[in-house]
Parts: C-alpha cells; sequence; structure tokens
C-alpha cells in the first residue's frame, strides 16, 4: 500500500500545481475571445476539467465494464454539486455572487442535461443512437456559449480594444491540460488500487472512490480560481463538468460499445442527481451562495456516500 500512497500524493501535487497554472492560461484566452468569467468556467475550463471522466470511461467500455461509467458519471455529477460547490462556498468569503446574465439559461442546460440522461438510462442501456442525442444537444450548448462572447468579442473590437491572439497562453493551456488529465489518471489509479486492497467492492469504487478522483480538477481548479477572486468561474466549472459529464461522457463511450447500468444505479443513485440537479438550481436563483449553503451541500453530500456505504 505504500507505493500507492506516494503515488497518489506526487499524482496530488502534479494536479494542484497544474491547475494554478491552467486557470490563469483559461481566464485570459476567454478574455481574448470576449468571454465572461463565468462563461469561461462553463466552457473551456469545465471541459478541460472533465477529460479524466471521458478517458476512463472510453477505457472502462473498451475493457468491458461499461456498467462503471453510469456510477462515474452520476457521482461525479453529485460530487460537484454537493461536495466541490459546498467546499468553494466555504473558503469563498463572503459568499460566491453570480451575476452573469448567462447563469438561467446555464442552469436550464444542466436540468435539461440531467434530465436526458435519465431519459437514455431508464431500461438500463445506454446505445450509440442513443448518444447521438447527447452529443447533439452538447453541440447546441456549446454554439450558443460561443455565439455569446462573439457578441461580447465585437463589443469589446467596436469599442477599439483589439487584442493579439495570446498563443502563449493557449501552449500553457495545452500543456496544463494534458498534465491534469495525467495527474488526475495517476490519482484515480492509485485511489483504486489502494480501495481494492482494501477490498472495496466494485460498483461502491465507480460512485465514491472513482468519481471523487475525477472531480479532483475541479476541486484543484476551483480553489485556485477563488483564491484568485474568481468564485463565478469556481460555479461555471461545476455547472460545464456536470453538463459535459451527462451529455458527452455517456455518449462518446457509448460508441465504443453499449453501456450498462445496475438497477442500484438507478433506483437511487439517479435520483439522488437529479434532486441534487433540482436542489442547486432553486438555491442560485438568488444568484449567490452563502457559507451556509455551502455546509448544506457537504452534508448532503456526506449523507449520499453514508447511504452508498451502509446500503
Amino acid at each position: 500500500m505504500i507505493a500507492p500512497a506516494l503515488t497518489f500524493i506526487a499524482a496530488l501535487a502534479v494536479l494542484l500545481v497544474a491547475a494554478r497554472y491552467f486557470t490563469f492560461a483559461a481566464e485570459r484566452v476567454g478574455k481574448w475571445m470576449g468571454l465572461s468569467p463565468f462563461v469561461v468556467g462553463v466552457f473551456i475550463v469545465g471541459i478541460g476539467t472533465s477529460l479524466p471522466e471521458l478517458i476512463s470511461a472510453i477505457m472502462a467500455v473498451r475493457s468491458g465494464a461499461s456498467e462503471i461509467v453510469g456510477g462515474n458519471v452520476i457521482g461525479s455529477n453529485v460530487s460537484n454539486l454537493f461536495l466541490i460547490t459546498g467546499i468553494a462556498a466555504l473558503i469563498s468569503r463572503p459568499v460566491i455572487h453570480l451575476g452573469s446574465r448567462y447563469i438561467l439559461i446555464d442552469m436550464h442546460y444542466l436540468l435539461g442535461a440531467f434530465f436526458l440522461f435519465a431519459v437514455i438510462t431508464h431500461d438500463g442501456e445506454i446505445t450509440w443512437i442513443e448518444g447521438l442525442f447527447g452529443v447533439f444537444t452538447y453541440l447546441v450548448y456549446s454554439i450558443y456559449l460561443i455565439k455569446q462572447g462573439g457578441v461580447e468579442l465585437k463589443e469589446a473590437l467596436s469599442r477599439g480594444k483589439r487584442k493579439v491572439a495570446p498563443f502563449r497562453d493557449l501552449g500553457i493551456l495545452v500543456l496544463t491540460a494534458v498534465a491534469i488529465f495525467f495527474g488526475a489518471d495517476l490519482t484515480v489509479s492509485s485511489i483504486t488500487e489502494l480501495a481494492t486492497g482494501f477490498e472495496v467492492p466494485a460498483s461502491l469504487i465507480a460512485l465514491t472512490v472513482l468519481s471523487l478522483g475525477t472531480t479532483l480538477p475541479e476541486l484543484a481548479v476551483n480553489i485556485a480560481a477563488i483564491r484568485q477572486g474568481r468564485s463565478e468561474m469556481a460555479v461555471g466549472n461545476v455547472l460545464g463538468s456536470c453538463v459535459f459529464n451527462s451529455l458527452m461522457v455517456p455518449s462518446v463511450a457509448s460508441f465504443f460499445g453499449t453501456l450498462h447500468l445496475p438497477d442500484e444505479l438507478l433506483t437511487f443513485s439517479l435520483p439522488v442527481m437529479l434532486g441534487a440537479g433540482l436542489f442547486f438550481y432553486l438555491l442560485t436563483n438568488d444568484k449567490h451562495v452563502s457559507q451556509w449553503e455551502g455546509w448544506l451541500f457537504v452534508i448532503l453530500y456526506t449523507l449520499f456516500v453514508v447511504q452508498l456505504i451502509t446500503g
């Protein structure tokens, strides 16, 4: 158990350092594109930090273990909404403000993505045909974000603020995204090896250890963003990751083989994910997340994990 523990510590250190530089570069690239900090978090940072879920899903399907994909998606979404947002709210002073005009539309896409995931998984399977609907929906969402960013860019250019393409930041963005991916991959593999050594069931690993491991990039990026005074980007990252996880991860993975979801995911974990999305939507309608709400999110996530372990 010593080797996996040392691997976990080293991989986590790489993850945190890469996340810090990724956040700096992402914001500068987003400003050059004319995107608001919220949209930067939803689109650029959200996709970058969701790469571990996507790659692990494809690897799981190709190895004949597609049943862990659904657990990873559901567990990652619950972890993002409750644990990651909760921690972000606890370390943000005094509250996380969500002043962006995009928040309501992005919240609607969050609920829509969860609903679409629930529809295509109702029979316990996700085929490549159903996956096409998820990919198409995410493309529509991406076009919306890009168009809104283009409007802001045109407004900036009309005021004479022409900008040179930040090639250096683009390079940093690519390199740190790769570092985040490999850091998360090593982190997940070491955590999984530790859990296997302690004889933890595979279904529990997918819902807790694996999903928590693949959300470490979101946590690292969000902590870095909040310390830099960019709490709106942190929430945008959570929303973007959840939408990407629900639409793209299972959809792209289904192109490599039909996904199978165990009954225990559909009867307990999936309803919890849907409830988490609705609860998050209701609590953020006032466009801020307080520390007290952060405590509530963390408590709900802890209850979810306890139910999984004791159930």
